[in-house]
């Protein structure tokens, strides 16, 4: 199953700088961007090779598609390529709720909601969410969230942007809030790693705020409790992707984002293990990789 991450927020936040950064740095997936019209997203002209009616072609393999109102066929049509595209990533128009479009995505077959992405301008996002005529609209897209960029960290100081992390925890409740300069995140934080699991134990990314560490339980005994304790265990896990298997050789694919955790069965085959993502120097990977070890052996 093709999975599909939604990118939602409001206008000027900056959701056209991360789809670029991560068309930028695809790692050589194929992604494909959605987009309600090409007018909305304009595509880093050194990216684009080629430019049809309703597809861009991207360097790397990428493509971008205009879907007006017609989501679904779009992601119905695009699924149906080969090769088919890896990830899909669908940019939501700025007054749009991104969770009725992740909604969508679970109507059709062969594709797999993922995350939530909401970005919010951290210059503006407060005056925004107060406003009379908007301030609805950007609550209903923070409370969908399972991932919020602070995006614009830059533009505000420390104390403001502390403030900012704790109003935003109380309105986007089961999200992650991670403040990010230009929309510069690692591709694993906002796709997740599962089937490109490295070998090292621990290994930066990058951006060197992240880091990341590779787990291979040989069985677990519960896998959603698993998923639960690592999104819930307070151990600072901003992504988790991958599969285990239980006692009974039953495969899943865990994800987690923010304090959110889901776990389904695996169709595909590949590589068990679990990666996780934290930011270097606050999370607690010793604390997690302790207590995956003893949830494996429970």
């Amino acid at each position: 199953m093709i999975p599909v991450t939604t990118i939602g927020g409001y206008l000027g936040a900056g959701k056209t700088t991360l789809v670029n950064h991560l068309l930028r740095n695809a790692e050589g997936m194929r992604l494909a961007v959605l987009v309600n019209e090409f007018g909305a997203l304009p595509i880093d002209e050194d990216l684009v090779e080629a430019s049809g009616d309703e597809i861009i072609s991207i360097s790397g393999g990428c493509i971008c598609c205009a879907f007006g109102d017609s989501l679904t066929a779009a992601l119905t049509s695009l699924s149906q390529l080969s090769p088919a595209p890896d990830h899909f990533l669908i940019e939501a128009s700025g007054v749009a709720i991104p969770g009725s479009i992740a909604a969508t995505v679970e109507l059709i077959p062969d594709l797999r909601k993922e995350a939530i992405v909401v970005l919010a301008d951290s210059e503006t996002i407060r005056s925004q969410a107060a406003n009379t005529y908007v301030g609805d609209t950007i609550l209903r897209q923070l409370a969908d969230a399972d991932l919020v960029l602070l995006n614009k960290a830059d533009l505000v100081d420390q104390s403001t942007l502390e403030e900012l992390s704790c109003w935003l925890a109380a309105r986007a409740r089961d999200a992650q809030v991670l403040p990010v300069t230009h929309g510069s995140v690692p591709l694993s934080v906002i796709l997740g790693t599962a089937g490109r699991l490295k070998e090292a134990t621990r290994s930066p990314h990058s951006d060197q705020q992240y880091e990341s560490i590779v787990m291979r339980p040989d069985s677990v005994y519960d896998p959603s409790a698993l998923a639960h304790q690592i999104a819930g265990g307070g151990f600072g896990v901003i992504r988790a992707k991958g599969h285990v298997r239980n006692r009974t050789g039953e495969r899943y694919l865990i994800q987690t984002v923010g304090r959110r955790s889901e776990t389904t069965p695996a169709t595909e085959d590949g590589a068990d293990g679990l990666v996780c993502i934290g930011l270097k120097g606050i999370w607690k990977p010793d604390a997690l990789l302790t207590a995956v070890g003893a949830a494996s052996n429970s």
